[in-house]
């Protein structure tokens, strides 16, 4: 009876193990199952023929004496000896080593610490899978966006550059021509060229990909104050925000528009020019919606109206603009000024209140 039992026993261990190999060997990676001293236990079929090594010189050898010592790494050491032991798994450490008859080689390793009902004893099936050419691509990827992102902010600095050239070039046409009406429009295409180039300079500082708006629009203040204001006039430019960000044909839209609105502004608000004014911008977001406002403590206009030239240029630019973004526009008008409002969403409409 006790025969019978263990020619039993005998069947169904050698059962299991035929099993265990099947699946070992089925599995496309290359698999080794270890015993709890780290000693191969079983191989699959594509260990063997990924790392070209025979049967007989890789069972029953400790993995660190495998090939010619490739993977006796003093970090894998701690990792299976110490970590696997304690936490039951390891996932996707990666060793790169010159492989014999494979060349220079990336491994992202996986391992998982198996436990049986009876007995102390353990096992480690350890994955292997050969990551080498998504690294490579990987590193190309990178390589490529560095490349990119230089190209584009030097792209930037050139259309920069050359628009200053541009708008030079019709100042100096402005004060050569003999009509005050072709004089008036060339200074103004002078100055929206010059906006357009602070706008594509400060994009260029703020780099490529999501720009920080809050930062972005205060830099660009700062060069229309400069560029617009200068010490001719007592009138201050200053940028609030909230933090948020956008991409850079975002933040390009949000920059002409303010620039717009801050030329309009400065035409309109203040007909005196002795006269001590304020403009303020300010960008808020919550979640995905934002607001941009342009505010002034000038003389006011009518509700509705935020450029009053002839051409109606300025009106035109700044609701095709928020046109793009999704975006509606406002104007609010009263004794203590003038407040343009570009909504992204519904916020609660504010009002200038008197001083």
């Amino acid at each position: 009876m006790q025969s019978t039992d263990l020619r039993e026993q005998f069947t169904a261990i050698a059962d299991a193990w035929a099993l265990a190999q099947g699946i070992v060997d089925t599995v496309r990676e290359p698999v080794l199952v270890l015993d709890n001293e780290l000693r191969v236990i079983a191989a699959s079929r594509s260990f063997y023929s990924t790392f070209k090594v025979r049967p007989e010189d890789t069972k029953d050898r400790l993995l660190y004496a495998l090939g010619d010592g490739q993977w006796d790494i003093p970090k894998l050491r701690v990792l299976l000896e110490k970590i696997i032991p304690e936490q039951g798994v390891m996932e996707g450490y990666e060793v790169e080593y010159e492989f014999p008859g494979l060349g220079h080689r990336t491994m992202a390793l996986n391992a998982r610490q198996v436990f049986y009902e009876e007995g102390a004893n353990t096992t480690i099936l350890l994955g292997m899978e050969d990551i080498t050419e998504r690294r490579m691509l990987e590193r190309e990827k990178d390589q490529l966006l560095r490349e990119k992102d230089t190209l584009l902010q030097e792209l930037q600095h050139r259309i920069a550059n050359s628009l200053t050239i541009i708008a030079s070039i019709i100042l100096m046409k402005a004060r050569t021509v003999q009509s005050e009406e072709t004089r008036l429009h060339l200074q103004d295409a002078h100055k929206r060229v010059m906006s357009i180039a602070a706008v594509q300079e400060q994009l260029h500082a703020s780099g490529v990909g999501s720009i920080e708006v809050a930062p972005y629009l205060s830099r660009l203040c700062e060069a229309l104050a400069i560029s617009m204001i200068g010490d001719s006039r007592p009138i201050s430019l200053k940028a609030t925000g909230d933090g948020g960000s956008a991409t850079s044909r975002q933040a390009e839209s949000l920059g002409l528009i303010v620039t717009e609105l801050v030329m309009n502004a400065l035409k309109h608000a203040f007909p005196d020019e002795n006269v001590v004014g304020q403009i303020t911008v300010a960008y808020e977001r919550a979640g995905p919606n934002w607001k941009l406002s342009v505010s002034d403590n000038g003389i006011g206009k009518p509700d509705g109206v935020f450029a009053q030239g002839k051409s109606g240029l300025g009106t035109g630019i700044v609701r095709a603009l928020s046109q793009q973004l999704g975006a509606k526009v406002e104007t609010v008008a009263g004794p203590a000024g003038t407040a343009v409002f570009v909504t992204h969403a519904t916020f609660p409409t504010r009002t200038v209140e008197a001083a």
